[in-house]
């Protein structure tokens, strides 16, 4: 086999690196990668910065903009590295950057196309993912164009990723990768490769240079993320081991951040007619703070520099705006702000909401000391083992090494105050290795690691940096969880739990919740722990569809789960047959809007739930036996007899119950009654159509009636049911299926009403309310039909005789935090403040969902490519208190919180199921009765 190039690239959220080394030489070199940096200009620079530029049409001409190598046709207008970050100074909105932050944020879907985030609509949009993807395909193609017969996909490929990046993640950068035609290659944490790279440029004196050491903390913060990680160090014959022993959560606290910092104070400067700047000249001011940062805290900077913020349309020369920023203030901003000097025992500061820009969710405490110490409170018994007995009791244990990484700390003062508060708390100096260059170590070090692994070098052991568990939710007691891969497992090593059978079966959906931990608490395989502490993270949810052998009779196989570290860097789960070892199912992540937060596992069925299929299957099974509409409509109290309120169903009963139904859907049709029954029933087991990690299995299932409508078209209440079902469903439906349903609703809604129209006609308008109700559900669609939507419908609520319930279909439409649609699926702000001027033209006490509709519609998110300008939410903070509405209601157009439980039920309509609980920037949560809705009709 022909020797192959070993090629550490470090995908960062700032900038992309490369470092190689040819076959068979161990010298590690730079590989400078050929890029745009100005129109018509190529230049082979170290650093790709991570971002990409949309040109609006003729901006620069296609000439101007060629590569050595030839460019997709869908990339063609597309620029990528120096010259799309410095167009991005220059012109507000068309810069895509910190794609990599968004890799880690579950709240939006990932897949979609949503960068530049607050872009207007013009502009050409691109996904996380893809974006990702596109940085390494640069990367593909000047790799091939420099080496034509060393093609990267066939070279020994490490990418790195932060330690503190969750499984959820790390799949998502390898989608990237393999977007980007590298489907092969090995994931190494970044702070290792940092270590990995001082280790291979002090190897030949390496336990002279370690001689001192016990504990090393590696601290690298980049652009986007703080990724802290401990090693312990050990002499044993002259050699030292090395054994990581603690990483961090994940903190997307770095250099963006900073800017953003900067980029508020300076914005705060700007003449009052300025006003608060949009989302797309905001992040034109946060890249002109970039540069002002990195020139003011470099070594002999000015005492000041001037920021000059362009004008946006036919002013951009002559609105454009300067601001002196002081190389002090810049200091006190950045040193004080993100690195205080804190007592070690100070905790991290809670705020009732965290700062959210460009749509991210950043931490609530910026303060990355205080930070540092809760990760070294965390550690603490690993690290005292570590340290031996040189600590008194009582004392926190403390590094006494520490390697500075990421571009941060190219600015000294950073690197010294953080130096300086550590040597504070421990009560003598920290030793500091020098790491030569933040910029590129990661990528070196990367290269190291795999010469490591060729046995040139000394490897850090200490396995899986988190213990995994299984979730076992009992109803009644505290949530546990089962060790199924304990911290520091070594990759490659397969751990089963023989003492774990579970019966799957076939062509059944079958789901696991798993959680895991970085703490240091050790635990063995198959131990019981409980998960109430806020060291274990849920993960997304893992799913599968076991499917029975071709031509197999077979309906149920007895299953272990099998869980390992996998050599490219990735937790992999399989179930694995009892009686034959060789039938394995991977187990794979739900990643697509995840939500965090699975229900409980299906061990939590109520005693009679055999009982309830029973019944179920006598109304709907495939008996011939005569049923009266009576012993039909008893059903649903038959149920709450066998199994307690329905308002009390939690979310394993609901979906059980679901699937009973969607076994016996082709019976559903043998009369109205039975039909109305079945629908409400279904909705109501479904709703809202998401939290339970296989409901996109259970929604691609009810899809498949949708062209199939309903049977009794001539009864009204059985169109109310169907309308009803959707809506409830309407969580989970994918953007196409919403469409669907508004192009049937839409005509409906639209018609006016005649004398002449049909019986079925007459059927549907009778439905009029849940047409609309589902209308306000739909929050996949597309943002135009949104506007068209609530254009036509503020139109309508301009006549006397419309119903009330209209305005509370704008609130939902207008709303500014959507339930469980994607943030970037909200209609502009310029759009929702049109809207909102109609609502405060109205009388709030004479139409009760008005200002319920007003508050949605102004909420604070603190994303100012969502928010209302700041006047217009004074006028409704000022209506609210006139007219003594609810303080969670000013309190949302006040300040950045949740929607409490009574609100939750006014905007879905209706409550959710007992005991779901969905994340905030995503979807609300409820547990509460399902009483009347908020917008008047019931439940």
């Amino acid at each position: 086999m022909k020797k192959q190039y070993i090629v550490g690239i470090d995908l960062g959220t700032s900038n992309t690196v490369v470092a190689y080394t040819a076959p068979g030489k161990r010298q590690v070199e730079l590989f400078e990668i050929e890029q745009l940096v100005g129109p018509g200009q190529v230049a082979a620079r170290p650093l790709l910065p991570s971002v990409r530029y949309h040109p609006a049409a003729g901006e620069i001409a296609a000439g101007e903009l060629q590569l050595p190598w030839h460019t997709p046709d869908a990339e063609e207008q597309v620029i990528t590295g120096r010259l799309a970050l410095d167009l991005g100074a220059r012109v507000p909105g068309r810069l895509v950057s910190s794609a990599k932050s968004w890799l880690s944020h579950a709240s939006v879907d990932r897949l979609a196309p949503i960068l530049p985030w607050g872009a207007d609509s013009e502009v050409v949009k691109v996904s996380p993912v893809a974006a990702s993807a596109s940085y390494l395909a640069h990367v593909r193609a000047a790799w091939q164009h420099r080496f034509p017969k060393a093609p990267l996909e066939q070279q020994q490929l490490i990418l790195t990723v932060p330690a503190s990046f969750d499984e959820g993640a790390r799949a998502l950068t390898l989608t990237a990768a393999r977007q980007a035609g590298l489907p092969n290659l090995r994931l190494l944490e970044e702070p290792q490769a940092a270590f990995y790279d001082w280790l291979f440029r002090h190897q030949d004196r390496l336990a002279e240079e370690l001689a001192a050491t016990r504990l090393l903390m590696v601290c690298d913060v980049g652009g986007g993320t703080t990724d802290l990680t401990l090693i312990q160090v050990s002499i044993k014959d002259g050699t030292p081991t090395l054994t990581r022993i603690g990483v961090g959560d994940h903190l997307m606290l770095g250099g963006d951040n900073m800017d953003l910092a900067l980029a508020h104070l300076v914005e705060g400067r700007l003449p009052a007619g300025e006003g608060r700047l949009s989302a797309a000249r905001f992040s034109q001011l946060t890249a002109r703070c970039r540069a002002a940062k990195e020139q003011l805290l470099a070594a002999g900077a000015p005492a000041a520099v001037q920021l000059t913020l362009l004008g946006g349309g036919s002013r951009l020369i002559g609105g454009a705006r300067s601001v002196e920023l002081l190389r002090d203030e810049v200091l006190q901003v950045i040193v004080d702000g993100f690195f205080p000097r804190v007592a070690p025992d100070e905790p991290i500061h809670q705020r009732r909401a965290a700062i959210v820009e460009f749509g991210l969710p950043y931490p609530a405490d910026p303060a990355i000391t205080r930070h540092v110490a809760a990760f070294l409170r965390r550690h603490a018994q690993a690290a005292r083992q570590a340290l031996g007995d040189e600590l008194s009791a009582g004392q926190l244990p403390l590094p006494d090494t520490l390697l500075f990484n990421g571009g941060v700390f190219r600015a000294a003062a950073l690197a010294e105050r953080l130096q300086a508060t550590l040597g504070d708390w421990r009560g003598a100096a920290l030793r500091i290795l020098h790491n030569d260059n933040p910029d590129v170590a990661v990528a070196r070090g990367a290269v190291a690691y795999a010469l490591v692994r060729q046995g040139h070098g000394q490897r850090i052991g200490g396995g899986s940096a988190r213990s995994y568990f299984l979730v076992l939710e009992e109803q009644g007691q505290r949530r546990q969880g089962i060790c199924v891969l304990p911290r520091g497992t070594e990759e490659g090593h397969e751990v089963r739990l023989p003492e774990r059978t579970f019966s799957l079966r076939l062509g059944q959906p079958v789901r696991f919740h798993l959680a895991s931990s970085v703490a240091d608490a050790s635990y063995l395989p198959g131990e019981i722990a409980t998960l109430d502490d806020e060291d274990f993270v849920r993960l997304p949810p893992i799913a599968t569809v076991v499917q029975a052998p071709a031509g197999s009779t077979q309906r149920d196989v007895r299953v272990q789960l099998l869980t390992a570290m996998t050599e490219v860097g990735t937790l992999e789960i399989h179930c694995v047959g009892s009686e034959d070892a060789a039938r394995r199912w991977l187990l794979e992540f739900q990643l697509r809007g995840d939500d965090g937060t699975p229900a409980a596992a299906a061990a939590a069925l109520p005693a009679r739930f055999a009982d309830a299929v029973q019944a179920i299957e006598r109304i709907f099974g495939a008996s011939s036996q005569p049923v009266d509409n009576k012993e039909v409509r008893r059903l649903r109290a038959h149920l709450e007899h066998l199994l307690g309120k329905r308002d009390d169903w939690e979310m394993p009963l609901l979906r059980a119950l679901f699937d009973a139904l969607m076994q016996r859907s082709r019976r559903r049709r043998r009369s109205a009654e039975h039909e109305r029954l079945w629908l409400n029933l279904s909705g109501y087991c479904l709703r809202p159509g998401l939290g339970d990690p296989l409901d996109e299995w259970r929604i691609e299932q009810l899809c498949e009636l949708l062209p199939q409508g309903i049977q009794y078209v001539h009864e009204s209440q059985n169109w109310s049911e169907w309308w009803t079902l959707w809506r409830r469903a309407a969580g989970g439906l994918p953007p196409a299926q919403q469409e669907q349903l508004l192009a049937e609703v839409a005509p409906c809604l639209r018609s006016e009403a005649t004398r002449t129209r049909s019986r079925q006609a007459t059927a549907i308008a009778g439905s009029h309310d849940d047409m609309l109700r589902l209308v306000a559900s739909l929050e996949r669609l597309a943002i135009t039909r949104k506007v068209d939507i609530g254009d036509w419908l503020l139109d309508r609520l301009r006549k006397a005789s419309e119903k009330p319930l209209g305005w509370w279909v704008l609130g939902r439409l207008g709303a500014r935090q959507s339930l469980y649609g994607s943030a970037h699926q909200v209609v502009p702000p310029e759009v929702a403040e049109r809207w909102l001027q109609a609502l405060l033209a109205i009388d709030w006490k004479r139409v009760e969902p008005a200002a319920f509709a007003a508050t949605q519609i102004a909420r604070l998110t603190g994303d100012r490519s969502r928010d209302l300008a700041d006047a217009l939410r004074e006028q409704v903070l000022a209506r609210l208190t006139a007219s003594n509405a609810s303080v969670t209601w000013i309190n949302q157009v006040r300040t950045v919180i949740e929607l409490d439980k009574a609100d939750e039920r006014r905007a879905f309509g209706e409550s959710l199921p007992a005991g779901l609980r969905l994340l905030p920037q995503d979807y609300p949560a409820d547990r509460n009765p399902r009483p009347r809705r908020a917008d008047g009709a019931a439940s």
